[in-house]
């Protein structure tokens, strides 16, 4: 769930009002409100599908497909492990987001990306040069955000593990695009499983 980071005060953080551009709820149409104009993040609060699982063999997975094909590119990609019930999980569940994402985009290809994080990634607050990025964390830290035109001293808000947030960037929403960052964790031990979906990069001139 929505959240501020914890912050070196013993008292307990006061509920937040969300800003006019972001849209949360637990129920999964609120992914919908992305197509809103002023709306930059859409954030689907859910708990993460997946156990705790140990990542220290997991690969860097990345393709492009066509959405229908999803899930038998996860499972090819794990092939090489030691079967997990949860392989199974993260297949199912990465087709089924793949599919969301299509809803909101129209697109029939999707690149996806799964990855074991355990340093600090894109830590700077940035916003993407994509039209939509679709960016949810099974387990560990997930995305912080901060909300449009706020100060330097602000501090981030972030999605809790499981949630699933559409993040508007700068080809959709101009300089008006979500800015964001993967939460820095590098020194601490923590890991991260990362997926993001986005649309398939074109095709290079032949």
């Amino acid at each position: 769930m929505m959240r501020m980071i914890p912050m070196a005060d013993t008292a307990p953080p006061r509920p937040l009002s969300l800003p006019d551009h972001v849209r949360i709820d637990s129920d999964s149409t609120v992914l919908a409100t992305i197509d809103q104009p002023q709306v930059t993040l859409a954030v689907w609060e859910r708990p993460s599908p997946l156990p705790a699982p140990a990542l220290t063999d997991f690969p860097t997975i990345r393709f492009a497909a066509n959405t229908q094909g999803v899930a038998a590119k996860v499972r090819d990609a794990l092939a090489g492990l030691s079967p997990e019930p949860w392989h199974e999980m993260l297949a199912t569940d990465v087709a089924r987001l793949a599919m969301l994402y299509a809803t909101w985009t129209g697109e029939e290809r999707v690149e996806v990306r799964i990855e074991r994080v355990t340093g600090n990634g894109c830590w700077k607050f940035h916003a993407d040069y994509v039209g939509l990025r679709l960016i949810t964390t099974y387990c560990g830290q997930a995305t912080q955000w901060l909300p449009q035109d706020a100060p330097d001293e602000t501090a981030p808000r972030a999605l809790a593990a499981g949630d699933v947030g559409l993040f508007k960037g700068r080809e959709r929403a101009g300089d008006r695009a979500i800015i964001h960052r993967s939460p820095p964790i590098a020194g601490t031990g923590e890991d991260r499983l990362l997926l993001v979906i986005d649309a398939p990069w074109p095709e290079a001139d032949a």
